[in-house]
């Protein structure tokens, strides 16, 4: 059984989630309580390589009390195996996936076996479908999708997102390059848009949260 999935994500008004020189510091301290606080409750988090690259993030609980056990498993999708040796991501604070396909460097892939787990999963992009089907197994029933922009899209196109929370800044950044909360290819028409139901909202410091749940 895959795991139920909830993208979490921070985005100005006008829907970014990163200004066009890639500047991501969009939380107030308050929103950063509340996404360490779901970090604690799930049983992974998952990101993509383009969010590795630009942030190079811990993916720990360290916003609030907890213990070394709390930290949830950290999963990249990384087709290409591009993930740099020297991320933070590949330290010793939480287990760590790295998802690729078969046509990733062997080189890299090996490289990356002496530090963490490696899976292969499709053949020139990362089969989403498979991967939350083997991580189900390994007994992770909560999965929290924590982006970028086109790994969010990528989920939605396989109907693998079941809840969407995001806090909403009071800023506009602008910028045609500046990253939103889903890019990727798009739908054409808005009757195939992605629908959502609101579950709740409520006011966090300066920002808004939303809660959604994906209509299947």
């Amino acid at each position: 059984m895959k795991p139920y999935v909830i993208l979490n994500a921070a985005m100005t008004l006008d829907g970014k989630i990163a200004t066009k020189n890639g500047s991501s510091e969009i939380s107030g301290d308050d929103d950063l309580k509340r996404v360490h606080k779901l970090r604690k409750e799930s049983d992974a988090i998952m990101v993509g390589i383009n969010t590795v690259l630009a942030d190079d993030p811990r993916l720990t609980i360290h916003k609030i009390p907890s213990e070394p056990e709390d930290n949830p498993i950290r999963i990249i999708v990384d087709s290409k195996a591009r993930t740099p040796l020297k991320s933070r991501i590949l330290n010793d604070e939480a287990p760590t996936i790295i998802a690729v396909t078969k046509n990733a460097p062997a080189e890299k892939v090996m490289t990356l076996k002496k530090k963490v787990e490696v899976l292969f999963f499709g053949e020139k992009k990362v089969n989403l479908e498979k991967l939350m089907e083997e991580i189900g197994k390994k007994g992770v029933k909560k999965l929290m999708l924590e982006g970028g922009s086109t790994l969010n899209y990528s989920m939605f196109e396989k109907k693998l997102i079941d809840e969407v929370r995001v806090c909403i800044a009071p800023m506009i950044v602008g910028g045609i390059n500046a990253k939103t909360l889903v890019d990727g290819s798009g739908v054409d028409y808005m009757k195939n848009a992605y629908q959502l139901s609101l579950k709740k909202c409520y006011s966090l410091g300066n920002d808004l949260i939303v809660e959604y749940l994906v209509n299947k």
